[in-house]
């Protein structure tokens, strides 16, 4: 599998195991220490060949893809389950499996910063994805469902607005998971 656009990555541990899965080119981001030189490359990248952002599925990776997502408009985004990428001790993309990998990697999103709200808070909240008893067990089967990792409340409200999802889109998510 050749992967055209420029995958950004957190390690070398990272771009090796993508590496030895898929034919692509990374852009290192050195953990979060994520310089303004990189971020210029990465723009670069993403006006001649595009960009996939897949960082770890933790603190400091949501920094960095917010960082890169405000910074440079229109990457693409891949996730990965908390869950499928640690060990013991450690998160991030290079512990995961191949197939998990490969699995994020045909799943991207696009956030659309312009996208006019498509999903109130008030029915966000209507939904029960805040504050409730399963709230958290409910955007967390939102994130899996739409491959936008695990999200807390704020970040998957602002992430449904993004792909530009509505009320009912969210309802049939929801009522799915319940079957």
């Amino acid at each position: 599998m050749k992967i055209k656009e420029v995958i950004v990555v957190e390690g070398k541990n990272d771009t090796n195991v993508l590496q030895s899965y898929v034919e692509c080119d990374t852009i290192e981001t050195h953990g979060s220490a994520l310089s303004q030189e990189t971020l210029c490359q990465i723009r670069e990248m993403q006006e001649t060949r595009g960009v996939i952002i897949f960082t770890d599925p933790d603190y400091p990776g949501e920094m960095i893809r917010r960082k890169i997502n405000q910074f440079i408009p229109g990457c693409k985004n891949a996730f990965i389950e908390k869950g499928k990428a640690k060990t013991t001790k450690k998160v991030g993309v290079e512990h995961a499996k191949k197939e998990d990998i490969l699995d994020a990697l045909k799943h991207l999103m696009t956030y659309d910063e312009e996208v006019k709200e498509s999903l109130s808070y008030e029915e966000f909240i209507d939904l029960g994805l805040v504050g409730g008893k399963e709230a958290a067990k409910h955007r967390e089967e939102i994130g899996r469902i739409l491959y936008l990792g695990k999200p807390n409340a704020k970040t998957l409200y602002k992430r449904l607005n993004m792909i530009g999802y509505t009320k009912e889109d969210v309802l049939r998510i929801l009522k799915g998971t319940e079957a």
